[in-house]
Order: C-alpha cells, then sequence, then structure tokens
C-alpha cells in the first residue's frame, strides 16, 4: 500500500514590531490567535513588550486542497486582559491569500503590516511570518491490519445504512463542540464597546467538498473554478455557465478511434475518411493496431447534406495517402442521419465509441469504433478537434491561452574595485589619471556607471561608485549578469565577472537586508586575475514591472507572491462575434478575404480566440474570465488578420494585419451588470484612419464585496516600493520598454506564436514616438479641461457686467449671507455639490468602449504627418521630406517657446517686486503694504470682503473702461527677458 498523504498549513509567529501600546503604561501583552478554514490556534502571550518574539509554530490541517486557494488565513493580535485586569484589546490583523503559501519550510521571513479592523482602529507595527506547506507522511498499515482490511465485512442492512448517518452527525456535532470548546478558551471577553476577534467559522470537509464546483475544461473557463474574495476573506463560491455571455453553437462531433479488420493485410496503412455533402476530411494513415482517436467538428450551420459518410481506407503501400491513387481500397463505410444523432452538453459525461459495421461489398466483416453527438464550443473536445470554421489542425488558427512571463527588477548596487591593475605590463601604456566606469549587461539590456578618475601612481587603485543600475530580469531568469571593469583611457576592459542570476539574495521590502558580495575579475589569459569587485544583487520582489502603458495598465500586484492579495472579483468577456469587416487581403488574386481572430490582454493573461477564415462576419462565442485585484485597470481587446498560417515559398511567415482595437475600464462599469453592444473597429493607416467593421462583445464585472471595492480605491495605485524608494520617470520609461521587449520576444517563442506585431499593438508601445496628431489631441484635450474654468470666468464678467441684473442681485445677497454667515460656507458649497452631481447621474454617459475618432484628431490631419507618425528610426525619407518636417516642428516649437516665455516673466516679475530690482516700484508696493496694515487694523474684515464684493460688482456705469491700476502696475515690473541673447 502506498503512503497516505496529508497537506498541512505551517504557520510560525516570529516576531512584530513597533506596536501599539493599550495597556495604559506604554507597552502592550501581546498574543497572537490564528484562524484558517474554521481552525483556530493561540499563541503564548509576551508581557509587557513593543517587540515581542514568540518563535511559535502553529499547525493547521488542510481539509480540501483543490480549494486552498480560495482560503484565507487571518492573524488577529491583541493586548492581553492579564495586564490591564479589564478587557482585551485589539492590536491589528494581517489576511494572507491561499495562493501565496510557500511549499518548502526554508521560505524568506516576510513582514505584514498590520490592518485596521475599522476606520477608528489606531493600529501600528508590523509581524513576521512564515507561511508554508508541508506533507505528512502516514505510514502504511501492518501486514496484520492489511490482512484484516482484505477481509470484506458483510453489507450493512437497511437498518444499519439508515442508523449511519445520524452517526455520522453526531460525530459531527461532537468535532464543532470541541472546536468551539478550544475557541472560547481562547477568545477574550465580549464587549459591546471593544472590538473582537470574529468567532470562527467551522467548516467541515464534506460541505466543504460539496460547495466546490468543478468546471469540465473547455475553452471558455479558466484553469480552476473562479472564487471571490471579500473584505472578510470568505469565498462566495458561485457557479455559473461558462458560456452564458454567448451565443450556443451547434457543432457535429465525429470522434474517430480505431478499425478492425477481418482479414488482417500486413505492412499495411489505413485512414478513415468523413464525407457531409461538400465536407470532406480524412484521418491520419496508422496501422491497424494503432489508434487515430482523432475529433473533427463540423459547424452545424455550416451543413449542407443530411447525412454523415464514414469510409476506411486501406494504403497498402506505407507513405500512400492519396485515397484516389490506385494503391488504396475501399475497407466499407458506415451512414449516419444527422437527425438521429444525439445530443450531448456538459457536464454529461464524453459519448462513449461504439464499433459499427462498415458496408463493403469486396470485403465484408471489417469494423470501425466512432463516436457522433452534436455539442456546443462548450464541448470539452472543441479544444483539440479539427474545426471546420478554423482550417482544420493548423495550430496558427487554434484558440490559446498565453501567460506574460514573470518580471522582476534586478538591482546591482556597484561599491568599488580593489586590486586593480592598471598599465602593469611591460608593454602597455601607463596614463596618469585614468577614468574607470563599469558595465553590466543582463541578456540585451546594457547599463554603465559615471566615470571614476584614480591616482595611478601606483599599481594599484580602490575606485569607489555606490551607484544602482537596474536591470528588468524574466523567469526563468537568464543565466548570468556579465560584470565589466573597463578602462575609458586606452579602450580595454581591466576584467569581467559573472554573477548566477538564479544565486541571487531576493527581497519584498526596502528593510530586508542584501549582503553585499565580492567578486573576482578574470582579465585576459596574460593575467588571469585582474582583482576583484564589491557589488550587492537583489531581486526586488516589492515593485510591479510595468510593461504597459501607466494610462493603461491592467495588473499593479507586487512582483513577489508573498504580498499577493485576494482578488475583489471576477471579470467576464464574452467575445460574440464580428460584422461587415473589410477585405485585408486578397485570396488567389481574384477576389478579397479576411481571416478574422481577437486577441485580449488583462493583467499576464493573454487569450486568442480561433481564427474564422474567410469570413466577414465571423462568430466566435468564446468566453473567457480573469481575475479581478484592483477596479482602476484597463481590458485591452485586438482584432486582428491572420496571415503565419501561411508561408511563402521560402518558409516565411508573414505580419499579422491590424483590424482595430478598443478599451475597457473596468471603474467606468457597474457591477454585477451584462454589457453587450457592438463597436466600431477603426485602424489608422498612413493613408488615413479607415473604418473596418464592427465587433460585438459582452462584459460582466462581478465584485461580491462592496467594502472591498471601496477599500480599493482608498489604497495606493502601486506597490509600498514605489513609494518607498521610488524610480525616475526616465528610468521608469527605460525599464518599461526593456519589459515590453522581454514580453515580445517570449511570446514570439511560443507555440503557435504570438506575433510580435500583435503584442506591440496591444502593449502600445510606440506611444513615446513624436506625432503631430497626439500633440494636437493632446493640447485640445488640455484645452477641453480649462474650458470649464474659461466658462466660469466668461460667467463672472457677465455677472459684473449685469448681463442679467436679477442674477447680479442675487450674487450681492448670496455675498452678503457668506460674510455674515461664513461658517455655513463649506457645508453650502458640499450639500451644492451632493445635489448637482447627485441629480448628473441619471444622465450620466454609458460605456463607451470605441477609440473615439474626435478625441483622436484623426480627421483632420494630414497625409503628411500620418507618414511622419509612421516613420521609424532613423527616418527614411528623403532629406527634402525631412527639411520641410524639420522646419514645421521648428515652427510648432517656436510657439511653444513663447508660451513658456511668458509664463516664465510673470514669475520673475512678482520676484522681482521683492527683490528691489525695480527700486520706485518696490517702495511704492512698501507705502501701500504699510497703508494697508493700518486700514485692517481698524476696518472689520467681514466690512473689506463686502465692500471688495460690491465694488467688483458694481453697476458699468461706474466703471472706466481702462485696465485697473493693480494691473498696470504688475505690467511695468521688470523681468528677465531683456537679459536672453
Amino acid at each position: 500500500m502506498a503512503d497516505i498523504s496529508n497537506r498541512k498549513l505551517i504557520v510560525e509567529v516570529c516576531n512584530a514590531k513597533n506596536l501599539m501600546p493599550k495597556d495604559g503604561q506604554g507597552t502592550a501583552s501581546t498574543y497572537a490567535i490564528v484562524d484558517f478554514d474554521g481552525q483556530r490556534r493561540r499563541t503564548k502571550t509576551i508581557f509587557r513588550d513593543l517587540n515581542p518574539r514568540w518563535d511559535e509554530k502553529l499547525e493547521f490541517s488542510v481539509l480540501d486542497a483543490e480549494s486552498l486557494a480560495a482560503e484565507t488565513l487571518e492573524l488577529n493580535l491583541y493586548n492581553d486582559k492579564k495586564s490591564t485586569g479589564k478587557r482585551s484589546t485589539f492590536l491589528g490583523k494581517v489576511k494572507i491569500n491561499g495562493t501565496s503559501f510557500s511549499i518548502s519550510e526554508t521560505t524568506d521571513l516576510v513582514y505584514y503590516p498590520l490592518e485596521k479592523r475599522s476606520v477608528f482602529s489606531q493600529i501600528k507595527g508590523e509581524i513576521g511570518l512564515k507561511v508554508w506547506l508541508e506533507e505528512d507522511k502516514i505510514p502504511p498499515p501492518p501486514p496484520e491490519e492489511q490482512k484484516s482490511s482484505e477481509a470484506a465485512p458483510p453489507p450493512p442492512s437497511a437498518a444499519a445504512e439508515e442508523k449511519q448517518p445520524e452517526k455520522e452527525e453526531n460525530r459531527a456535532n461532537e468535532e464543532k463542540k470541541e472546536v468551539e470548546k478550544s475557541g472560547e478558551e481562547n477568545k477574550p471577553p465580549e464587549d459591546s464597546k471593544t472590538e473582537e476577534p470574529p468567532a470562527p467559522a467551522v467548516v467541515q470537509a464534506e460541505d466543504e467538498k460539496a460547495v466546490v464546483a468543478r468546471k469540465s475544461p473547455n475553452l471558455g473557463s479558466s484553469e480552476s473554478e473562479p472564487r471571490y474574495h471579500g473584505g472578510g476573506g470568505g469565498g462566495d463560491r458561485r457557479r455559473r455557465s461558462a458560456y452564458d455571455l454567448v451565443d450556443r453553437m451547434s457543432f457535429l462531433f465525429v470522434r474517430v478511434v480505431k478499425f478492425k479488420q477481418s482479414k488482417p493485410e500486413p505492412d499495411s496503412l489505413a485512414h478513415a475518411k468523413l464525407v457531409i455533402g461538400t465536407h470532406s476530411i480524412k484521418t491520419k494513415s496508422k496501422a491497424e493496431n494503432k489508434e487515430w482517436d482523432q475529433v473533427f467538428a463540423f459547424e452545424k450551420e455550416g451543413l449542407n447534406s443530411a447525412s454523415l459518410e464514414v469510409s476506411v481506407w486501406i494504403d497498402k503501400k506505407k507513405g500512400a495517402t492519396d485515397d484516389n491513387s490506385a494503391e488504396s481500397s475501399n475497407l466499407g463505410n458506415v451512414t449516419f442521419d444527422l437527425t438521429e444523432v444525439p445530443k450531448r452538453v456538459p457536464p454529461d459525461s464524453p459519448l462513449a465509441p461504439q464499433w459499427y459495421t462498415l458496408d463493403g461489398k469486396d470485403s465484408p466483416g471489417n469494423d470501425v469504433m466512432l463516436a457522433v453527438w452534436i455539442g456546443t464550443q462548450a464541448d470539452e473536445a472543441f479544444q483539440e478537434a479539427w474545426q471546420s470554421d478554423s482550417g482544420g489542425f493548423i495550430p496558427e488558427t487554434r484558440a490559446k491561452v498565453y501567460l506574460s512571463p514573470k518580471l522582476w527588477y534586478l538591482r546591482l548596487t556597484v561599491i568599488q574595485t580593489q586590486d586593480l591593475q592598471l598599465g602593469s605590463g611591460a608593454t602597455e601604456p601607463k596614463f596618469k589619471n585614468p577614468e574607470l566606469y563599469v558595465r553590466a549587461q543582463l541578456g540585451a539590456q546594457l547599463f554603465k556607471t559615471s566615470r571614476a578618475m584614480v591616482d595611478s601612481s601606483s599599481f594599484s587603485s580602490n575606485p569607489t561608485w555606490n551607484e544602482d543600475l537596474i536591470f528588468v530580469a524574466a523567469e526563468p531568469f537568464e543565466p548570468f549578469l556579465v560584470v565589466t571593469v573597463e578602462d575609458v583611457t586606452n579602450g580595454r576592459a581591466l576584467g569581467h565577472a559573472k554573477i548566477h542570476v538564479t544565486s541571487v539574495d531576493r527581497r519584498t521590502d526596502d528593510t530586508s537586508e542584501v549582503r553585499s558580495r565580492w567578486f573576482n575579475l578574470v582579465g585576459d589569459e596574460n593575467k588571469p586575475y585582474g582583482g576583484r569587485i564589491h557589488v550587492r544583487v537583489c531581486l526586488e520582489g516589492g515593485y510591479h514591472v510595468l510593461d504597459e502603458a501607466a494610462h493603461v495598465t491592467s495588473d499593479v500586484r507586487a512582483t513577489a507572491k508573498q504580498l499577493a492579495k485576494a482578488p475583489i472579483g471576477l471579470l467576464e468577456v464574452g467575445i460574440r462575434g464580428a460584422t461587415n469587416l473589410l477585405p485585408v487581403k486578397t485570396k488567389d488574386g481574384t477576389r478579397g478575404t479576411t481571416d478574422a481572430y481577437v486577441v485580449a490582454k488583462y493583467g499576464p493573461k493573454w487569450i486568442r480566440t480561433r481564427t474564422i477564415l474567410d469570413r466577414f462576419n465571423p462568430q466566435w462565442n468564446e468566453q473567457y474570465t480573469w481575475d479581478v485585484y484592483d477596479p482602476c485597470t484597463v481590458l485591452t481587446i485586438g482584432v486582428f488578420d491572420n496571415v503565419r498560417y501561411k508561408h511563402d515559398e521560402a518558409g516565411k511567415q508573414g505580419k499579422d494585419a491590424r483590424i482595430g482595437k478598443l478599451r475597457v475600464r473596468l471603474s467606468t462599469l457597474d457591477t454585477n451588470r451584462v454589457y453587450t453592444d457592438s463597436y466600431s473597429l477603426t485602424v489608422l493607416l498612413p493613408g488615413g484612419a479607415k473604418k473596418m467593421g464592427e465587433i460585438e462583445i459582452a462584459l460582466r464585472f462581478t465584485c461580491s464585496s462592496w467594502l472591498s471595492l471601496i477599500q480599493a480605491y482608498a489604497s495606493p495605485m502601486l506597490p509600498r516600493m514605489h513609494y518607498v524608494c521610488p524610480l525616475g520617470l526616465a528610468q521608469q520609461d527605460i525599464l518599461r520598454h526593456a519589459a515590453m521587449r522581454i514580453v515580445t520576444a517570449r511570446l514570439a517563442r511560443s507555440e503557435p506564436a504570438l506575433g510580435h506585431e500583435v503584442v506591440q499593438f496591444m502593449l502600445d508601445s510606440d506611444t513615446h514616438v513624436w506625432s503631430m496628431r497626439r500633440s494636437k489631441s493632446n493640447w485640445f484635450r488640455i484645452v477641453s479641461c480649462l474650458s470649464k474654468a474659461a466658462a466660469f470666468a466668461k460667467w463672472l464678467d457677465e455677472i459684473q457686467g449685469w448681463v442679467h441684473p436679477p442674477i447680479t442681485v442675487m450674487v450681492h445677497v448670496l455675498l452678503t449671507a457668506i460674510v455674515f454667515f461664513p461658517h455655513l460656507v463649506l457645508s453650502t458649497m458640499f450639500m451644492y455639490a451632493f445635489l448637482i452631481i447627485g441629480l448628473r447621474f441619471r444622465h450620466r454617459q454609458r460605456v463607451s468602449l470605441h477609440m473615439d475618432s474626435r478625441l483622436s484628431y484623426i480627421d483632420a490631419v494630414g497625409p503628411d504627418e500620418l507618414d511622419e507618425e509612421f516613420d521609424g528610426f532613423p527616418s527614411t525619407r528623403s532629406p527634402d521630406q525631412v527639411r520641410i518636417r524639420y522646419d514645421r516642428l521648428r515652427a510648432l516649437a517656436g510657439r511653444a517657446q513663447m508660451l513658456l516665455g511668458d509664463v516664465a516673466a510673470q514669475g520673475e516679475r512678482l520676484e522681482a517686486l521683492f527683490n528691489w530690482k525695480d527700486p520706485r516700484a518696490t517702495g511704492i508696493f512698501v507705502v501701500v503694504c504699510l497703508l494697508a496694515s493700518l486700514v485692517f487694523y481698524v476696518v472689520p474684515f467681514k466690512a473689506f470682503v463686502l465692500g471688495s464684493g460690491f465694488y467688483y460688482l458694481r453697476h458699468p456705469r461706474f466703471r472706466d473702461d481702462m485696465p485697473p491700476v493693480t494691473i498696470n502696475f504688475f505690467r511695468r515690473l521688470p523681468s528677465s527677458s531683456h537679459q536672453i541673447l
């Protein structure tokens, strides 16, 4: 008998730091209560210590390994009531998702910040934990027990069967009482005014297994059942149909398994042929003792016959697969009436193949094993089946799910070098003050430190840098990080060192210490030892590596799985179909055609639908799901024309053509609501914008807990390391493009490959490229935002000019009320905002998924500007064309230059007023300030505000047409514009 393996969850509670004092004497007596899957454990109490250390290991049984990812480990810290004599007080809590549990006891110590239970909790500090899973091996029973177990007991009677559920129920109640009793011993006394730990939810293994619903593997489902996690950490395990957002498509499935001959022929191969009207397909050639085991899926709407004919052909000569050749002979056929074919819908079990006798005149008695049924795209056999609408067994037309590689930031801190040999050879020249720098390379990424000048009076030197070089590393990692010390003076390398990336330390926050290391520098053949270098290398797991543009990011989670959080909801996308697609290429040089497929990306998961060949109105009807960790993220959907499945004469693949793209920001979607609509597909080409058709998409964003959704809006957008140790904007841009190149290269190496042109189009890798169209679009976006302020200024000018006298009188009354009742100003403003914004809810704009052509400014852009946008680096256009574009850019930059100069002049005038650059102007200002101080000392502030308001709103007949004195005085102040050459 094999060993029985029971998984256990081990939680080692190590220590806590900087806790909040709760005993009234500046300290705290702390103990921890840990809950997992209805089980509760308690640590000992550490008295009067704000930095307690327990070093206790707590064990929990894993009742159901399949639902482990949906469980949540919760730890609550309390101040022991024995130290205060009153009641136990709450010190903080930590929640850890089941997906972040390690499987090795050598896991690193991770410090988790303590979280509040409510808004009014006063919590601070962090706790260090180690959490891992281990296998508990139970040895097999002794031989006597095995023999006794082999003797099967007699079957129970009916009365015993009726009593057995009662015994199991009593046993479950006894276990529940024991768990509740153990929880009461560790539970603090109840108090309505005190935050208490929640009671454990007792979950039995039988009930847990009954709740977990298993999905049959199909195209539209994710790898595991989606689970929803609310603020309480519980799992709301709902089960929905895998295809409730799309239409069910009927397919005729034929599974051909094998055949059997009455008179076997040696040294012969056979293949099966399926014929439905004009549709004809055959299997691979196999020998009699080998199985075909191939599935064929025919779209039912495209069938032009009511019968299916399956025939078996013998290839007497190995390698002959042509059924029309003289070497092939027919063993017989079997015919099915499609009106009598049974229907199957998952989760029904697969239809068992049966033997059917072939009707053959020459060789009777031959059989073929097959199964025929009518199903949908939800059938588990659909993924690997030959599909009539996507070209059969072509790998490049199949539906696939891709995963982006896990990305890390690798930080290399170059500290110093020692024992460098600077021109120590007899033939090597010596320089007085050589300049050195360190060059580091990881794959295709290359970074250098600044230059350090050293004194070469001695044969050795110890230059110091203390600079950080940051790379993007993807799992599986590149084997080596190569560090080279080079001399700029004579252009030679003094030595290099190779660092194994897999041996580099990992850290999740800035408090973890990373050890520094010395590496020997390997020189050339004449000098095998070139000195040594002191560096510090670590993999940063507390950052999120951006591989998308910041405004369209779809994932903001940290790299380290110890910092993983539970998902707050589920995003379901149904890709239904497209209509009125335009032809992208020609078929046989006679007519246009389109082979369309859809790519969607959210987080690290990419999906690709099957390619529908030669159709302008393709219907995919595929549904996919993603876990949502942050609602302020973006889903990207792109439509492409498949060119890669066809190879040219040289065996090379073409590039897939763009048809269109749309994006969905999840924060604009209502929860638990289905959005189904058609959206236009517009693509920008060198000849201008072109509408390529429409795509029909169904969306649903479900969230089980409003509290978790609201908490997400209050949390930082990026992980903590982005704010504690921020990266520069230029450095972030460099690293983002490096991450894009890595993701593009990795997905291009998949099988079938996701083309680099597809990945770059989905990731918007060209957003940094200069575009006159994008510049105009951004400018008009700024103008649109400032138009609200301009409208307010215009309204204020109308009030001042008494265009509408009743409104101006009301403004006078409002000003008087504000002056005499200032305590009502803020409350009135917020109530006004509440009413105005609340009333606008009914007229809110619906979700818009299409690309806005007006906002993109594609209708008013010239052909030369579009050609400039599609031109690469370096430019491939003629010198005259480049000169025209350069002159146009100079004119635009000249206007921007004047605008910047005017803005700078206003600030310089204000600075000149305080620095006596114009003595007379500053003297006048000083005298006015003195008089103003005396006036405000005598005049009440309310009277000044009221008088100033009435003066500003005076009637036009009492107002002069010339600018006011203050504006004239400010414009006469000097600036630095006259000092510029």
